[in-house]
């Protein structure tokens, strides 16, 4: 019996102990405890130096809400770029396809006025599935501006052009000043209607659904005529090597997105993985800005671990990054060399052996010889070498 009671004792005095550790009072209702494990969403940081006296703003330019056919609202797309490291966000829902919009109809029966002409909507393709259905295109932007208020991200305005991926592809008009507007039956005639109002027009994931990536009669028409200023080489776990040729060949940005539907927690988070990002080398984060960039071109693409784009663009970003500090030179010449990784990036380097990971904010020793060649996995440049072909990046450890 007294060892029951001794255990009971010992029992309450580790939970009174415990209590106290994890749990407080709350400010406003005395007599409720609040656990101190539980805080506010937290941002988390990915660090990239500036490059060449350019902040790298890290975007995505191709995301979905329940205004189209994805699962959560703008709102929501705001606080989860915020939370994943975003600055900059574009929403791009469909202009054609809407799929949520028969359920929010059927939720509003009643509210919606008998006169449907009295109603701002836009007409959509006949070969659509929600063919007539009334919508106003510029309020998910408008939500999410609002909402990025709070959270100091730049949002861009922007509508997904949807055709046939077999034969048309998809497109995104960004700095759209009236998604409205844009609709024709015509998918080239909607890219000059976004055109007219001052928009850039990027080619989303040119791989989807195809069976190559040769250019179809549309996609060679609309390149012809100009009205494509960039190209996603990744979409979500896609990555198409061959148009980073492309790319360069017709002076286009590069983009990687995330084309999000569900969320980036179950897609990215869950699974250990860093959302995709096109890296912005802007001047700030105004979204002048950033059109500016974007149509210099001073664009990266990152994606599972892996960075892409133009070479020099490629070959600065490494340079932010990774340092070489000679501390050591023995009697046989050698170079002793510590390389110091000051960003959220990790790199994979072979210097004549095996190849080396450097993880993020860490360092490791190496030893060199003058003007010895460094190879970088995961970070790709298109070789000169025929239209299939890539390479790894390659540089030199500094002297």
């Amino acid at each position: 019996m007294k060892q029951l009671i001794i255990f009971a004792a010992t029992a309450t005095l580790a939970l009174t102990a415990a209590s106290q550790s994890i749990y407080y009072q709350d400010h406003d209702n005395r007599d409720m405890a609040r656990h101190t494990l539980r805080n506010e969403s937290m941002r988390h940081e990915f660090v990239i130096p500036k490059v060449d006296g350019c902040t790298v703003l890290k975007a995505d330019l191709h995301c979905h809400t329940v205004y189209s056919d994805a699962s959560t609202t703008p709102e929501y797309r705001v606080l989860e770029a915020w939370t994943d490291g975003l600055d900059v966000l574009a929403i791009t829902d469909h202009v054609e396809y809407r799929r949520w919009e028969p359920t929010m109809l059927k939720f509003l029966k009643g509210y919606l006025p008998a006169d449907t002409k009295a109603v701002n909507h836009n007409v959509i393709d006949k070969a659509a599935d929600n063919t007539g259905i009334l919508a106003d295109l510029n309020v998910p932007y408008l939500a999410a501006q609002k909402e990025a208020e709070n959270y100091g991200i730049t949002i861009i305005p922007g509508a997904e052009i949807t055709r046939s991926p077999e034969t048309i592809g998809h497109y995104n008009a960004l700095f759209v000043d009236d998604a409205n507007t844009i609709y024709d039956a015509d998918p080239a005639q909607s890219m000059r209607n976004a055109r007219a109002q001052g928009a850039l027009i990027m080619h989303n994931h040119p791989g989807w659904r195809r069976k190559s990536l040769e250019m179809t009669e549309f996609e060679k028409q609309v390149y012809a005529e100009h009205l494509i200023d960039g190209v996603e080489i990744m979409n979500g776990s896609e990555f198409y090597p061959t148009v980073v040729k492309r790319a360069k060949e017709n002076g286009f940005f590069m983009a990687a997105n995330t084309d999000i539907h569900r969320t980036t927690a179950v897609d990215y988070g869950m699974q250990g993985h860093q959302r995709n990002m096109t890296l912005i080398l802007a001047t700030d984060n105004s979204p002048v800005a950033i059109k500016d960039a974007l149509k210099a071109r001073r664009t990266l693409a990152y994606s599972f671990g892996t960075i892409a784009g133009d070479e020099a663009l490629v070959e600065a970003l490494f340079r932010a990054c990774v340092k070489f500090e000679v501390f050591k030179v023995d009697n046989k010449g050698r170079r002793h060399v510590r390389m110091v990784n000051n960003s959220s990036l990790h790199f994979i380097l072979n210097f004549g052996g095996n190849p080396q990971r450097l993880n993020p904010f860490s360092s490791r020793n190496i030893t060199s010889q003058v003007n010895q060649s460094i190879e970088v996995f995961g970070a790709f440049v298109c070789a000169h070498r025929g239209p299939a072909s890539y390479i790894y990046y390659k540089t030199l450890i500094p002297k």
